[in-house]
């Protein structure tokens, strides 16, 4: 006789559960179990037995495991348990590669076989992003020659203004150099050179060319202007302007200033990106920052005009920089990550171009471009009121006053801009990317070239060993600082197409008519000043 429910003991929620579940399968009258429920509770019978089998299928499976414990605890790594059935999935290990650093013996010469002479780049990473757009200016500055290419007749008449010629030939470089060059630009310019190749070994074509290290561009767009007109000589060197025709090349200081204490552009970088952490912007000096030496050009005294005094208050700050004095002093008061404490900085050309744009477009204050006449490698991609604020050439003072007072009335407006500028020059401006644009240019360039690369009887072997080991001081010490120690992982950068004559256009007429409605502004400020009073 079964058990009533009345008489169920301290187990009876299990056993009341056993006989509610049995009860669905028996017929009331105790015939047994139906047909209908028959087939009930063999399909419940597979369904138990199925579960069960899954069940134990993932309780075995480490990869459910792990990914369970991410989930849950992602801060905590508990101990993996290998199963045999169902192993771990493999650990990707990434392996740094290998440095080649300069050993000097004393006795320097180019050393054979202690560098890789090529490099194969990972087939398994994503195709490159494409290159900033500035470097679609390199379209640009070698189309005087698209049509003619380059002559070896064209490109020694480049040699009457240039300091050295730079061969490059299976790999190798040879300098023949014609003219001392103002401190160690041409030695800082060439080693760059050198950190190319180091940077894509193999990869960079035979070709000459023609480096003039001064600041001011000499080929003459009009010279060589009309139908029967030869075609221009092709010069390289650090900047250009409208009206010439110079091969525009990162400058010098990317791999170190030596003469006044300038560090190589990769660890400075790093030091700019730090001192912008310092200070927010809103709680930096309201004022427009600058400093340098005014006597290399008559519009740098005329901004010292604009320094604050007892009759005038410009919204400036200016300061004279006497480099004789730093040195003897150890250049503790020109620390450019120490600089970026107001929130405006001035920028201004000197005798042309000057390198310290890209320090101060770093520094997260807005920058205050007086109007400049040269551009160098990566300017042409700056954009007024977006990476910059232009200011007038011939009525300094008062711009830069105005540029404060809207800078100081507009907050969040004036903050975009300097950072935009900063983001600009730290993710568009780094080292890979001047590496980058060197490459490319020196591709495009070598492809017109109707000749075969030649090295001169004059031309001497330059490598990394001979350049930086037999030196001292500041020139070593930036030099062994900004040495590739080891090739390339990756390609570099995808070349963006030219400008198609629209796009040209409109990018120039954007410029322009940005510029044209911020003088408007000043204009109309001014005018209002002056009906009001100050």
């Amino acid at each position: 006789m079964r058990n009533s429910p009345s008489k169920i003991g301290s187990g009876g929620h299990s056993r009341n559960f056993t006989d509610t579940f049995w009860s669905l399968f028996i017929n009331k009258s105790g015939a047994g179990i139906s047909p209908n429920r028959s087939y009930a509770l063999v399909s419940l019978l597979i369904l138990l037995i199925v579960g069960a089998f899954i069940s134990t299928r993932l309780l075995l499976d480490s990869t459910i495991l792990i990914e369970k414990e991410t989930v849950t605890s992602p801060t905590k790594t508990k101990p993996q348990t290998n199963s045999p059935n169902y192993p771990s999935p493999a650990t990707v290990i990434t392996k740094s590669p290998q440095e080649f650093t300069l050993h000097c013996s004393g006795n320097e010469t180019c050393p054979r076989n202690n560098y890789p002479t090529t490099v194969s780049f990972k087939d398994d990473v994503s195709p490159n992003a494409t290159c900033p757009d500035y470097f679609r200016w390199i379209h640009e500055d070698l189309r005087p020659w698209a049509s003619t290419g380059i002559t070896r007749e064209a490109l020694e008449r480049a040699k009457r203004t240039a300091n050295f010629r730079l061969v490059i030939v299976g790999g190798k470089v040879y300098v023949e150099k014609f003219q001392d060059a103002f401190q160690t630009r041409d030695v800082f310019t060439i080693w760059g050179f050198l950190q190319l190749l180091r940077k894509y070994p193999g990869k960079i074509p035979d070709l000459e060319l023609m480096f003039d290290c001064v600041d001011w561009p000499v080929v003459k767009t009009v010279d060589f202007a009309g139908v029967n007109a030869p075609s221009p000589p092709p010069l390289f060197r650090y900047c250009g302007n409208e009206k010439t025709l110079d091969i525009v090349f990162p400058d010098w200081s990317f791999w170190g200033w030596s003469e006044v204490n300038i560090k190589p552009w990769e660890s400075l970088l790093k030091e700019l990106r730090e001192g912008n952490k310092r200070s927010d912007w809103v709680n930096r000096e309201p004022y427009a920052y600058w400093k340098g030496n005014p006597m290399v050009a008559e519009t740098r005294q005329d901004l010292m005009k604009c320094n604050v005094t007892d009759e005038h208050e410009w919204n400036a700050r200016l300061y004279a920089q006497d480099w004789i004095r730093e040195s003897k002093e150890g250049y503790k008061q020109s620390d450019l990550a120490s600089q970026c404490h107001h929130r405006y900085k001035i920028y201004i050309e000197g005798s042309a171009w000057s390198v310290s744009e890209k320090y101060i477009l770093a520094c997260d204050s807005v920058t205050l471009l007086v109007k400049p006449h040269y551009y160098d490698f990566f300017t042409r991609g700056l954009l007024p009121a977006h990476h910059y604020w232009p200011v007038r050439e011939h009525d300094k003072c008062r711009s830069i006053k105005f540029a404060v007072h809207w800078g100081n009335s507009h907050i969040q407006k004036a903050q975009d801009i300097g950072k935009a500028a900063s983001e600009f020059i730290q993710e568009e401006l780094k080292m890979d990317y001047v590496y980058d644009y060197m490459y490319h240019l020196l591709t495009e360039y070598s492809k017109l070239l109707q000749f075969k690369p030649e090295i001169p009887q004059s031309a001497v072997e330059i490598c990394s060993e001979t350049m930086a080991c037999p030196r001292s001081g500041n020139e070593q010490k930036f030099m062994m600082e900004s040495l590739v120690k080891h090739p390339a992982e990756t390609g570099p950068c995808a070349m963006p197409p030219p400008y198609d004559p629209a796009l040209f256009y409109s990018v120039k007429k954007r410029k322009q008519s940005t510029a044209t409605r911020i003088l408007q502004w000043e204009t109309k400020y001014w005018s209002k000043q002056n009906q009001t009073g100050p």
